[in-house]
């Protein structure tokens, strides 16, 4: 009998998330994270799913992403699915940039190592990090197939008229920028579950995705392939996200400079780290967001207003893009769980065929579900995401090519 496990890690720049499928029987093993590397109060948290067991957690020091691993290890052997398992088949890697290169799924050696590598200018936050839990896995398994599932990946089908920013051809080109998209694996998987809802394959249906978190992103999706994005070169633009301004005109750069004052540094911190929702209201959880507008908050209102202005945009923008929506999916932590983005974001627009059902959307928890009033003309759905089982259904694929 064959292996059928995948290891499936996420290394950030100071946690790495991880999770233990079975392909055989799609069963959850373990789960677990190891945050805060590095500093004194780092926190191992572990969840033994296939046992029933309880989780656990402790505190102390974890050095650095190799003692971290290590420790993720640890974890594991405790619970007799070690590494060192022959019923382990591969480790599936979440790489956030793979750039134009990288349009699937692919085992990872050096020249792969390299590319990734290469892409760090444009990716400083997420490649650096996603690299050193690939060399420390590989020094963990030196055996074992090791798989970088892109989160660009899904995007690479749009065509050059959604991916070219119009500046100049010979500049973009020799500096790579372009309009790449991010959240791949989770647009990748909710719009091929949304089909699965609707009882159709695919190929048939045209669905707009609304990744909504702390970050946010929206695609259209034509017949399982994705044609436009609103991430572009980073995951600065397009909506509004829990601290990040999404799109804005680019000249307010140069305002903040020569006016201003500030460096590229402190404008990067700004737009990416002190804008958004945190930057209009203070707050960047859309449930205190809710409660604050409850008792009367202005600031949270206008802040609320400014998120589904933003969503209402897309919306229509790729709804033109397609030319024909099936369904519109809400996903991600916002997506599935606040009500009344989903209401807001949808309404008056009933004449573009959609609208909510409010018995339905304030049903909480499930898996996919319907939200729309029963015979609208565009399925309105809720579809919780699920990236770590979709890189270790695309990690399994590509192994079982191999073997």
């Amino acid at each position: 009998m064959s292996p059928s496990r995948v290891l499936v890690l996420n290394s950030g720049s100071s946690s790495v998330k991880y999770q233990l499928l079975d392909m055989d029987d799609g069963s959850r093993l373990a789960s677990g994270l190891v945050e805060r590397i590095g500093e004194r109060t780092s926190l191992v948290r572990h969840t033994p799913l296939a046992a029933g067991g309880e989780g656990r957690e402790r505190t102390g020091p974890v050095a650095d992403h190799d003692a971290a691993l290590k420790a993720m290890a640890g974890e594991l052997a405790a619970d007799g699915l070690g590494l060192d398992s022959p019923e382990l088949a591969a480790i599936g890697h979440r790489v956030v940039h793979g750039g134009k290169h990288f349009t699937e799924p692919t085992v990872i050696d050096d020249r792969v190592l390299a590319e990734i590598e290469r892409l760090i200018p444009v990716a400083p936050l997420h490649n650096p990090a996603n690299l050193t839990g690939i060399r420390t896995a590989m020094a963990l398994r030196p055996d074992l197939p090791q798989v970088a599932v892109f989160d660009t990946a899904f995007h690479t089908t749009m065509p050059e008229s959604a991916a070219r920013y119009a500046i100049d051809v010979r500049t973009a080109d020799e500096h790579r920028i372009r309009r790449y998209g991010f959240h791949g694996t989770s647009h990748a998987y909710v719009s091929r579950a949304t089909a699965e809802l609707l009882g159709k394959a695919p190929e048939e249906v045209n669905v707009i995705v609304l990744h909504l978190g702390n970050g946010a992103s929206a695609s259209a999706v034509r017949g399982g392939r994705c044609v436009d994005t609103s991430m572009g070169l980073t995951p600065l633009e397009g909506l509004v996200m829990g601290t990040r301004s999404g799109d804005m005109d680019p000249a307010v750069i140069f305002h903040l400079m020569r006016v201003g004052g500030m460096s590229a540094d402190e404008i990067d911190t700004l737009l990416n780290k002190k804008s958004g929702l945190v930057g209009l209201c203070g707050d960047n959880d859309m449930r205190e967001i809710r409660r604050r507008i409850d008792e009367g908050d202005e600031e949270a209102k206008l802040a609320f207003d400014i998120y589904i202005h933003r969503l209402k945009k897309y919306i229509g923008a790729y709804y033109a893009v397609l030319g024909r929506v099936d369904a519109v999916a809400f996903t991600a932590g916002v997506g599935e769980n606040a009500a009344p983005v989903r209401e807001a974001a949808v309404a008056g627009l009933e004449g573009l065929g959609l609208a909510v059902d409010g018995g339905r959307n304030a049903v909480r928890g499930g898996g996919p579900r319907l939200i729309s009033p029963e015979g609208a003309r565009v399925a309105v759905a809720v579809v919780p995401t699920d990236e770590e089982r979709e890189i270790a259904q695309q990690t399994y694929a590509l192994v079982g090519k191999h073997n």
